[in-house]
């Protein structure tokens, strides 16, 4: 499962490989309320076709209906807003008043579309920048995460994974997980250094490592972006790296397991050299409770209780 960002790219890419004409169409900035943050985007073909999301939907209406109606010409990208004055938003499905500035591009051979999705599966972050006098594109590689920014001259949008996690165990729940990350623009690394488990387990687009958890989650020198989900049950390669994780950066530190294997490993914990404070900021058993039972819907509670912790927001006891 890709993310949105990289499905709207794939799909320019095959319209432009087919020769058809094609808009890629990116939120620049938003004030007041707006369904979806700056950044966002919608890709239309010419055709009809349409991938991506720009607004709950009007915007997106009105701008297809303005394809279907004159066509792709614009050799030049434009800038438009929507939701200027109150009857607009309304029209347009903003909420309170908002406004939305979008810029409207045109692809074409020189969008560097292909580059830009080779630097992407290699995991980096790539800086994009339009120049909206004459429609040229640059690519730079990047190691800090930025938000759009634009100018008369200039719109810059970074490319790439925001997000790393860390799985530990590759089991069926750690491919569900996976999966469903990479859909939540995650970098997903999984680690298990058991032959066994690794013997067949493969996803497109996640990275198979069988070192040491401890020593992965060293190698990987985790930061506030990164996150890690220990869900082998076993201690021998749990607790070390749970050990490392809860010393790091990282956002969020989960482990899977019952109330009462949670209570021993904090025990275990203790015996290594971590404060209180590191130890409670192990999540675990892991997840939110939502009734789960399957591997999936295990996956989906751990993420949402990781992405409630991402974007501080409460969490139940």
């Amino acid at each position: 499962m890709d993310s949105l960002d990289l499905e709207v790219l794939k799909k320019c890419s095959q319209w432009l490989m087919e020769g058809l004409r094609c808009e890629l169409v990116t939120v620049v900035k938003t004030w007041g309320s707006s369904p979806r943050p700056p950044g966002s985007s919608l890709a239309i073909c010419e055709d009809g076709g349409v991938i991506g999301s720009v607004s709950g939907g009007c915007i997106e209406n009105d701008l297809i209906a303005n394809v279907r109606a004159n066509g792709i010409f614009n050799l030049l990208p434009t800038k438009v807003r929507y939701g200027v004055t109150a009857e607009q938003a309304h029209s347009f499905g903003l909420p309170c008043g908002g406004t939305i500035e979008l810029i409207i591009e045109p692809l074409h051979a020189g969008s560097g579309i292909d580059t830009l999705l080779n630097h992407l599966n290699e995991h980096q972050l790539v800086e994009r920048t339009l120049n909206l006098k004459d429609g040229s594109v640059s690519l730079s590689t990047t190691t800090t995460v930025s938000f759009p920014t634009s100018d008369d001259g200039t719109f810059a949008m970074v490319f790439g994974p925001r997000w790393r996690l860390l799985i530990i165990g590759a089991g069926q729940l750690s491919r569900f997980l996976a999966q469903v990350a990479q859909g939540l623009d995650y970098h997903v690394t999984v680690c298990d250094p058991r032959e066994e488990y690794r013997s067949g387990w493969s996803l497109p687009g996640v990275e198979l490592v069988h070192a040491m958890p401890d020593d992965v989650v060293l190698d990987m020198r985790l930061d506030g972006r990164s996150a890690v989900i220990a869900l082998t049950h076993d201690p021998k390669l749990d607790d070390l790296a749970l050990m490392e994780a809860l010393k790091s950066d990282a956002f969020y530190v989960g482990a899977i397991g019952s109330h009462l294997n949670n209570y021993r490993r904090r025990e275990r914990l203790k015996e290594f050299d971590l404060t209180e404070q590191q130890i409670a900021r192990l999540h675990g058993p892991v997840g939110l409770r939502i009734g789960s039972k399957t591997p999936a819907e295990i996956a989906i509670s751990a993420l949402a209780e990781m992405t409630a912790v991402k974007n501080n927001a409460l969490l139940p006891h």
